[in-house]
């Protein structure tokens, strides 16, 4: 089976994952106002670079060189180090957001691919594909700290925010595993719909969603009771989930299209065109732009989240993914 998105202008090397997103939720202490994001770092997975985004302008203000076919990105709390998974280079990347040079870069497993920083203590999770684990890293020593067993290949990683328990969508086993990350053990999982690889957790830490591309759907789970609250049928092959004013905006690949449903009624309220092959997707912290990265137009898109419609668009690179938190 091809991990590469249909579509796909070029032969690409089969070591080199469809990263999903991932995306975890935006972590912040309840007292700190929300902190405008002022730059995107988009992985340009077939062009081998991060593209810099000026947020402000919709602009491209710089391309990083990144080999190894960048898909998975993740910021620390300190928004100074941004972290990049790269699937056919097997490695973790870290690239310095002051000089937007890379500082260093480590082996981290088979197939390194979705990727989050553990509220708390900085620590860098990896979903390895292909060894189907979860990879706990330290940044600061760059080394690995433990390895956690999951479903067949994990994608999406997300965090509640005390950081006590870690989310993997583990694709190919139709799953999300559970991690207690003080023991490192996964502590159960949950079935959700066929082939879930984009998984959210929100801001208080009561529901996760994950977005089903074999299926179409986004599962909603009770992340206390560990059970599913309710499914949304969106559009083609569902990627990943971002979430902002009380509404869910999902990447469908297929369909072009971005889904909005209500996280309240779990009804859609907007399906909004925004380019092909939409992939990557993140909600800044205010909750007023979404970002979504388009594959196929080599694009970030940008959706006002209160009048529901696209208002800014830039060209990145070839290949968008922006599998995670991306914006700083």
């Amino acid at each position: 089976m091809s991990l590469w998105p249909r579509g796909a202008r070029r032969a690409l090397p089969p070591l080199a994952i469809l990263a999903a997103i991932g995306t975890c939720s935006t972590i912040g202490h309840a007292t700190d106002p929300p902190v405008p994001p002022r730059a995107a770092y988009v992985t340009n997975q077939t062009a081998d670079t991060v593209a810099i985004v000026d947020l402000a302008t919709m602009k491209l203000r710089e391309t990083v060189a990144v080999s190894g076919k960048p898909a998975g990105v993740a910021l620390a709390a300190d928004r100074a180090t941004v972290f990049i998974t790269a699937p056919e280079g097997k490695e973790l990347i870290a690239i310095d957001a002051a000089s937007n040079k890379i500082a260093w870069r480590m082996k981290a497993g088979d197939g390194p691919l979705g990727i989050a920083v553990q509220p708390g203590n900085g620590r860098v999770w990896v979903a390895d594909w292909y060894r189907h684990e979860m990879l706990v890293i330290d940044p600061a020593a760059r080394a690995i700290l433990g390895r956690v067993g999951v479903g067949q290949s994990p994608s999406g990683v997300a965090f509640t925010p005390d950081g006590t328990t870690a989310l993997s969508a583990d694709r190919d086993s139709d799953e999300v595993s559970f991690i207690d990350t003080a023991t490192l053990a996964r502590s159960g999982g949950v079935k959700v719909g066929t082939r879930p690889f984009g998984v959210t957790v929100d801001e208080a830490g009561r529901r996760a969603y994950t977005a089903n591309v074999g299926s179409n759907d986004v599962t909603v789970i009770d992340v206390q009771t560990r059970k599913v609250i309710g499914t949304v049928p969106v559009g083609r092959r569902p990627y990943a989930v971002a979430l902002a004013r009380g509404l869910a905006f999902v990447t469908d690949q297929y369909a072009g299209t971005v889904t909005v449903f209500d996280t309240a009624a779990l009804k859609v309220v907007k399906t909004l065109p925004v380019g092909d092959y939409p992939e990557g997707i993140a909600a800044d912290a205010e909750g007023r732009y979404v970002y979504v990265a388009c594959w196929s137009d080599n694009t970030l898109v940008r959706i006002d989240a209160g009048a529901l419609e696209v208002t800014g668009k830039v060209e990145v690179g070839d290949g968008p993914r922006a599998f995670g938190m991306f914006l700083r």
